[in-house]
């Protein structure tokens, strides 16, 4: 079958606008759009027929009801709706209704064409293209700021507006602030007596203490705070700080000072939380980050039951230094975490000095090692620990972070 014999198959099925036309031959020739392939095929169908020029009303189009005829209006709609956003790039997205999309498949697959250009795709361009003309932003596939979503059947638009990431690292100077959010464990965020219907288990956290200004600087919906691995709530994170990644959602604001954004955050946080932002971030920043195995550095009080010489406890300690510990899940966190025992390794340990007939005590651990455990060995589930080696009970009075090291910084 020749083009000129597809051509008048095609308009057997029904009237049919010149982009749908056309669309069914979208991908041979270059240089034209779909209206003006259509259009140039339907006048060669008709010369070689004999037949009068028609022109058929858009909207009486079988297959699209004339949609592709009305882009410029989509495209007013969703500049409309982007109304208030910042953004720079932007992709547009079509939900065809099923009874469209049938309909083309059908013609597709009952004359067996081989280069159709599918509705959505040619809805996509050309609004893209008007909404590029009206706004002078541009449209990018990959990573666009926002997306706009039409709905044929709805007649809508909806506006999906893309995450902003940024990174830094944060310090946490207040002991009993979780690092993230969390729901109350009785109502599980509904809100309750016992959390005095708040819905949190804690009233705040350091995702929300930097949240908040975040927010707002944004005009954003929401702030999710990535973290290079987490502080127990009664531990601080001092020294450098730890490294994060913050995931700005839904922002309406894109073009931020993050030095002022900084500002901000340590002046609503102080005494509690501090940051140092270092840059914009993304996704992919994000994965690596929680795929880091980052060294952590810990300073800790440690307590034992009885006397104990300093020779002694330093002996005990050298008996951990460098060595692989064996970890079962500790018993404090066995709730929510996989009950399997994991090796890490102890990369150095060393007395500091004394406090109250108290040891302060400073560990390099490698990434997932609990230092608490390696102390009081946790009814035997860490094994060598601290306590096991000098034969006494062993504790964890209190725990800092110190130092945060990324694989990057190892090197």
């Amino acid at each position: 079958m020749d083009v000129i014999e597809e051509v008048e198959a095609i308009l057997g099925y029904g009237d049919t606008c010149n982009h749908c036309l056309g669309r069914f031959f979208g991908k041979r020739s270059f240089g034209l759009t779909n209206e003006e392939r259509g259009r140039a095929l339907r006048i060669a169908h008709e010369i070689t027929a004999n037949e009068p020029h028609q022109e058929p009303a858009p909207e009486s189009c079988w297959i699209c009801g004339g949609e592709l005829s009305r882009t410029d209006a989509w495209a007013a709609r969703v500049v409309e709706a982007m109304q208030g956003i910042e953004f720079e790039t932007f992709l547009i997205g079509t939900r065809v209704p099923p009874l469209m999309a049938e309909s083309e498949e059908m013609v597709w697959s009952d004359l067996s064409l081989r280069d159709p250009e599918p509705l959505k795709a040619e809805m996509n361009r050309e609004v893209g293209k008007a909404v590029s003309e009206m706004t002078g932003k541009v449209a990018d596939l990959q990573k666009p700021d926002v997306v706009a979503i039409l709905d044929l059947a709805d007649e809508t638009v909806e506006i999906q507006v893309n995450p902003v990431f940024f990174s830094g690292r944060y310090l946490k100077y207040e002991r009993g602030i979780p690092q993230t959010h969390w729901d109350c464990r009785s109502c599980r965020g509904a809100g309750c007596e016992r959390c005095n219907f708040t819905g949190k288990q804690y009233a705040d956290s350091v995702e929300e203490l930097i949240g908040r200004p975040v927010i707002e600087t944004f005009g954003a919906e929401n702030a999710v705070l990535h973290g290079a691995g987490r502080e127990d709530i009664d531990a601080r994170m001092l020294g450098s700080g730890r490294p994060f990644v913050m995931e700005v959602e839904a922002p309406r604001k894109r073009l931020v000072d993050l030095a002022a954004l900084e500002a901000e955050i340590n002046r609503s946080a102080e005494g509690r939380v501090a940051v140092h932002l270092t840059g914009w971030a993304d996704r992919k920043m994000v994965q690596s980050l929680k795929s880091d195995k980052a060294h952590k550095k810990y300073r800790i009080l440690v307590e034992i039951d009885g006397p104990v010489t300093s020779d002694e406890f330093r002996t005990a300690l050298d008996q951990l230094n460098g060595v692989t510990i064996r970890q079962r899940t500790p018993t404090r966190v066995s709730h929510r975490r996989a009950d399997k025992v994991r090796e890490r390794q102890v990369i150095d340990i060393q007395c500091t000095g004394t406090q109250d007939d108290r040891y302060w005590v400073e560990v390099v651990g490698e990434a997932g090692l609990y230092i608490k455990e390696l102390v009081s060995g946790d009814g035997g589930r860490t094994r060598p620990s601290l306590a096991q080696i000098l034969g006494r009970t062993a504790s964890v009075v209190s725990l800092d972070v110190v130092q945060v090291r990324t694989t990057n910084e190892q090197r």
